[in-house]
C-alpha cells in the first residue's frame, strides 16, 4: 500500500503561479515542488499554470488555476502560529498588502486567501483552564486588528 498525499488545494482565477511565487517569497522554508501548464485545446490559455504544488514548512498545498467560477472566502483560512511579535509584525505586514486587515489576526491577502496569524503564546493561555484570565485575554483579543501578545498577556496577567 503506498501512502496518501494530503494537501490543500487552492482555487485561482488564472493568478496561481503569481500567488505561489508571493507566499513562497514570504515564508522561509519553502517552495515550489512541480508544475504543470495548459496544452492547446484545454479550456484555459495555453501555457498558463494548471496546477502548481508547494510547501510552506513542510505543510503542503497545491494552487489551480481553474477560471472564475469559484472564489476563495473567509471559511477558509491558513493559520500561522507564530512565536514572536516580530514574526506577526513581519507576516501582518507583508501578506496585507493589497489585500484586506481584519480582527484578531485575520486578513485576506491581495489573492483573496485569508490567513489567521496566532500567537503560540495564546494557546498556552486559552489551554490554562483559567476561565477570568481567559476572557480577559479574549475582551483584549476582540479589540484587534494585529495582535499584540504583550497586550494579551497583560489583560490575562491582570485578571
Amino acid at each position: 500500500m503506498t501512502a496518501n498525499h494530503v494537501a490543500t488545494c487552492l482555487w485561482y482565477d488564472q493568478n496561481a503561479e503569481e500567488a505561489v511565487n508571493f507566499y513562497v517569497s514570504v515564508f522561509k522554508n519553502s517552495r515550489i515542488t512541480s508544475l504543470s501548464r495548459y496544452v492547446k485545446g484545454m479550456h484555459m490559455p495555453e501555457g498558463l499554470v494548471l496546477v502548481i504544488e508547494f510547501e510552506i514548512n513542510g505543510q503542503r498545498y497545491m494552487a489551480l488555476n481553474g477560471g472564475p467560477h469559484f472564489k476563495l472566502s473567509e471559511a477558509v483560512s491558513i493559520a500561522v502560529t507564530c512565536d514572536t511579535q516580530a514574526e506577526i509584525d513581519d507576516l501582518w505586514e507583508r501578506l496585507s498588502e493589497g489585500g484586506e486587515k481584519s480582527q484578531c489576526g485575520w486578513l485576506k491577502d491581495r489573492f483573496g486567501l485569508s490567513w489567521q496569524l496566532f500567537p503560540s503564546a495564546v494557546k498556552t493561555m486559552i489551554t490554562s483552564g483559567e476561565t477570568k484570565r481567559i476572557e480577559a485575554m479574549f475582551a483584549a483579543l476582540m479589540q484587534m486588528q494585529k495582535i499584540d501578545i504583550a497586550k494579551l498577556r497583560a489583560a490575562y496577567d491582570a485578571a
